[in-house]
């Protein structure tokens, strides 16, 4: 085996070593930030649960509300932009309208120009949750689509979310 590729291996199984020590959110208490999301009546599709493709809906307003909410920054105007490259959900139960949604954040990895984010979504009270997601943003210059570093203010919102704060401002 090449020396890159036995260094690319080390370094996967270090990565992978450390995310199998780290545990992973997955019940309501267990998540340091909860943000509330109202379903809407069209929200349910033909089966009368909401449809599956609303869940990632769900996620993208999750995080970039936090976001907002905790740099106190209105993001849509940074020179860097975070472009969701990968999202995937894992459903465990039902949401219908008019369910209110909880969505606990926690970080999975925060890189240097990227964040993996952890999403469980709560049906109202519930502490099991009915689904968890998975959701990366890539940050990239508005202008060219580069990637480029997290911007200072994204990057304190989410250190504060890693250590299990919410930011300056108050939270649901």
């Amino acid at each position: 085996m090449s020396r890159t590729r036995e260094a690319t291996r080390l370094q996967d199984e270090s990565i992978m070593s450390e995310l199998n020590e780290r545990r992973l959110p997955e019940q309501r208490g267990e998540f340091a930030v909860l943000r509330t999301i109202t379903t809407r009546w069209m929200d349910n599709d033909h089966y009368g649960h909401v449809n599956n493709v609303v869940y990632y809906s769900y996620f993208d307003t999750a995080v970039n509300g936090y976001l907002i909410e905790a740099s106190g920054t209105d993001i849509r105007n940074l020179p860097a932009i975070g472009i969701v490259a990968e999202t995937s959900c894992r459903f465990m139960s039902e949401l219908s309208f008019p369910d209110t949604i909880h969505a606990g954040l926690a970080i999975e990895k925060l890189g240097n120009s990227s964040v993996v984010y952890r999403i469980g979504l709560f049906r109202n009270q519930e502490s099991a949750p009915a689904a968890i997601g998975r959701f990366v943003h890539v940050y990239v210059d508005a202008a060219s689509r580069r990637p480029v570093p997290v911007p200072p203010q994204i990057r304190a919102a989410l250190t504060a979310l890693m250590d299990g704060c919410v930011g300056s401002s108050p939270l649901p």
